[in-house]
C-alpha cells in the first residue's frame, strides 16, 4: 500500500462513504450501489480505484462480486491501521460526513433485513428436507456442546486461533466458535448457503470473519494458514474424503487441530439419493487411518446416539514433522 495513492483515492466523498460502509461488513458491489443510490457502473469505477491502491479487495462468489475493506484498526500493517483510525475520527469530527455515514448505515440495515428474509424463505422452502434428515440423528445442541468441550481441550489457552469452517452451510458452527477464534474463514461451495451464512454472521466484526466460496477438495488457502480446521457434517459428501483431509492437513499449522463431526458407518443407502450423501458414514478405523495418512495424530473420539444414525466426533493434532505432499498410494487407500 502506497501512502500517496491511498490519499489520492480517499480524496472523494463517495469513496470515503464506501470505506466507512466496508468497515461494518463485506458487501456485494450491487449492494454498495443500492446503499449509495448511485448506478452500478459509477460505483464500480470508485471501487476499482479503492482496490487498485490496496484500500479494498474484490472477491467473486458465483455471479456476485463482493467487496471488503483491506484496512482495519487491528491490522498488522501500521499504515492500514492508521488509515482506519483516520476514517473513524473523520466520521466523528466532521458533522456533515458523519450524518451522511449514519444515513448510509440506515440503508445498510435494510439490506441486512433483506438478507435475513431471504434466509428464512430458503429454510421455509427446504424445511421438510432438513427435518427428515435431522429426525434420524441427535439434536444439534448436544453435538455442539460435545464439540465445544473437545476443542477446548486442545485449544491454545482457550483460543482456537485462525479457524477454517469447511462446508460452513448456514454459518452456525462459525457463529458458535466466533468468540473463541482470532479470525474465522467460513468456506462453502454453495452461493445460496454463503448468503445465508452471511446473514447469520453479519453481527460479527467485519475484520474478524471472511466468507469464501470454493470446493473442499481444493482448498484455496496457503499452507499452514489455520490453527483449527472444522469439518462439521460435510465429509460424507466427499467422493474422496481422504483427499479432503489431506487438503485440511496442508492448510493446518503444525500443532494445530482438526475436528470432524459426521455419522458413524450406517446402511441408509437411500440417503445417497435423497440427500446426495457420497459416503454412508465412517468407522473409527477409517477416520484414524485418514488422519494418520494426512499428518494428524488422532486425539479423541466421542459418539452421540440418535434415532437411527449415530453422530461421531473425532479430533486430531497436526504433527510437527508432517508433510504437505501425499503419495498417490495414500490418496487411493480404500475406505
Amino acid at each position: 500500500m502506497n501512502i500517496h495513492d491511498a490519499i489520492r483515492a480517499l480524496d472523494d466523498t463517495t469513496r470515503l462513504r464506501i470505506m466507512r460502509l466496508l468497515a461494518s461488513m463485506e458487501l456485494a458491489v450491487g449492494e454498495v450501489a443500492q446503499v449509495l443510490g448511485q448506478s452500478q457502473p459509477r460505483v464500480s469505477r470508485h471501487i476499482r480505484i479503492l482496490c487498485d491502491c490496496g484500500l479494498a479487495e474484490r472477491r467473486k462468489e458465483g455471479a456476485w462480486v463482493f467487496l471488503r475493506s483491506s484496512v482495519g484498526e487491528a491490522s498488522d500493517n501500521p499504515l492500514a491501521a492508521a488509515i482506519a483510525r483516520l476514517l473513524a475520527v473523520a466520521e466523528q469530527q466532521d458533522i456533515a460526513f458523519g450524518r451522511r455515514c449514519a444515513e448510509d448505515r440506515q440503508h445498510l440495515d435494510a439490506i441486512r433485513a433483506a438478507r435475513e428474509s431471504h434466509a428464512l424463505d430458503w429454510f421455509s422452502r427446504h424445511a421438510d428436507e432438513w427435518d427428515e434428515l435431522r429426525s434420524l440423528h441427535i439434536a444439534d445442541g448436544p453435538v455442539e456442546a460435545a464439540l465445544t468441550e473437545m476443542l477446548m481441550e486442545v485449544a491454545d489457552e482457550g483460543s482456537l486461533g485462525r479457524l477454517l469452517d469447511v462446508g460452513t452451510g448456514t454459518g452456525r458452527i462459525a457463529e458458535l466458535f466466533g468468540p473463541h477464534a482470532a479470525r474465522i474463514v467460513a468456506f462453502d461451495k454453495s452461493p445460496d448457503m454463503l448468503r445465508i451464512a452471511r446473514a447469520r454472521l453479519q453481527h460479527l466484526p467485519a475484520d474478524s470473519v471472511e466468507l469464501v466460496q470454493g470446493d473442499f477438495a481444493q482448498l484455496p488457502f496457503a499452507a499452514r494458514s489455520f490453527d483449527t480446521v472444522l469439518l462439521h457434517q460435510v465429509l460424507h459428501y466427499a467422493q474422496a474424503p481422504e483427499a479432503v483431509l489431506a487438503g485440511a492437513a496442508r492448510v493446518t499449522a503444525p500443532g494445530g487441530r482438526v475436528a470432524i463431526v459426521d455419522f458413524a458407518a450406517h446402511d441408509r443407502e437411500d440417503l445417497r439419493q435423497t440427500h446426495a450423501h457420497a459416503r454412508l458414514g465412517f468407522s473409527d478405523a477409517q477416520i484414524e487411518a485418514m488422519l494418520l495418512d494426512s499428518g494428524f495424530v488422532p486425539h479423541a473420539t466421542r459418539a452421540l446416539a440418535g434415532h437411527e444414525l449415530v453422530v461421531k466426533l473425532w479430533t486430531g493434532i497436526r504433527r510437527e514433522d508432517s508433510v504437505a505432499q501425499f503419495e498417490p498410494r495414500q490418496l487411493a487407500r480404500k475406505t
